[in-house]
C-alpha cells in the first residue's frame, strides 16, 4: 500500500520548519511514507487566495497514493509515535473532534453557519481538524467544490472538508487527542494531560502551552529539546 505524508509551508515559517520538518521526515521514513511539502505557489485558489486551500491539491496527489496523512508544519512528532495508519481503518477518515471543552461553542457555531449557507445534511457535531488528518484515495472527493463553491466562512478548509465528508457519507474515525494534542486538550475539562505523553503535539493558533512562554517558535524549540534531549 502506497502512503504519503503531506504538509504545507512557505518561506514565512522557515524558522519553524527548520525544527519541525526533520522530525516529520524521519517519521515518514520510519513507516515508509513519501514526504510532500506543498511549498510553492498554490495551483488552486479560493476567491481571496487563502493559503489554507493549498490543501485542495491533495485530491490530485491521491491519484498516486492509497492513503495520506495530512499534517500541519506546526506539529512535533514525539519520539515513540506509532504508525497512525494502523490506528485508522482504511475505509475511514481519521481526525480528532475539536468541538469540545473551551472550543465547543465556537466550533458548533461554525457547523451551524455552513448548514445555513449550504443546506442541512444532518451534521451537527464532530468538527474535524485538518492539522492531523488521515484519509484514503476513496475520500478524495471531500476536496471537490459544493455547487462550484469552496467554504470561505469561519473554519475555512476544516469546515469545507468536514461538510463534504458528512454529505458524501464517509465514515469518520475519531482519533484520541493524543494524535493531535492542541492547547485545548491540556485544559482542565480534559484532565490537564501532559502534551509530552501524546504522539503528536500541535502548536495551532498561539500554540503556547506554558504560561511563562509568549513565543510559539520558542515553545516548539524548548519542547523538542526536552523530547529529544538535544
Amino acid at each position: 500500500m502506497k502512503t504519503v505524508m503531506i504538509t504545507r509551508s512557505d518561506e514565512g515559517i522557515k524558522d519553524m520548519t527548520d525544527v519541525t520538518h526533520p522530525l516529520l521526515k524521519s517519521y515518514a521514513r520510519k513507516f515508509g511514507m513519501d514526504f510532500i511539502n506543498l511549498s510553492d505557489e498554490p495551483k488552486l485558489y479560493t476567491e481571496d487566495n487563502r493559503p489554507h486551500y493549498r490543501i485542495l491539491e491533495v485530491k490530485s496527489i491521491l491519484e498516486d497514493y492509497d492513503r495520506a496523512l495530512l499534517i500541519d508544519s506546526d506539529t512535533v512528532i514525539t519520539p515513540n509515535c506509532p504508525n497512525i495508519f494502523d490506528e485508522v481503518p482504511v475505509d475511514c477518515i481519521g481526525s480528532v473532534f475539536e468541538d469540545k471543552g473551551s472550543r465547543l461553542g465556537a466550533r458548533r457555531s461554525f457547523i451551524s453557519e455552513v448548514r445555513r449557507a449550504w443546506g442541512d445534511i444532518g451534521w451537527t457535531s464532530g468538527y474535524t481538524n485538518a492539522g492531523v488528518f488521515v484519509l484514503s484515495k476513496e475520500h478524495s472527493n471531500i476536496f471537490d467544490s459544493v455547487d462550484g463553491n469552496y467554504w470561505l466562512g469561519n473554519g475555512s478548509a476544516d469546515v469545507h472538508m468536514a461538510y463534504q465528508a458528512n454529505k458524501l457519507g464517509h465514515k469518520i474515525h475519531e482519533l484520541s487527542y493524543r494524535w493531535n494534542h492542541m492547547t485545548m486538550f491540556s485544559e482542565p475539562w480534559n484532565g490537564n494531560p501532559s502534551r509530552f505523553d501524546s504522539h503528536i503535539i500541535h502548536y495551532a493558533g498561539r500554540g503556547i502551552f506554558d504560561g511563562n512562554n509568549s513565543d510559539r517558535l520558542q515553545q516548539i524549540k524548548e519542547d523538542v529539546r526536552q523530547l529529544y534531549d538535544v
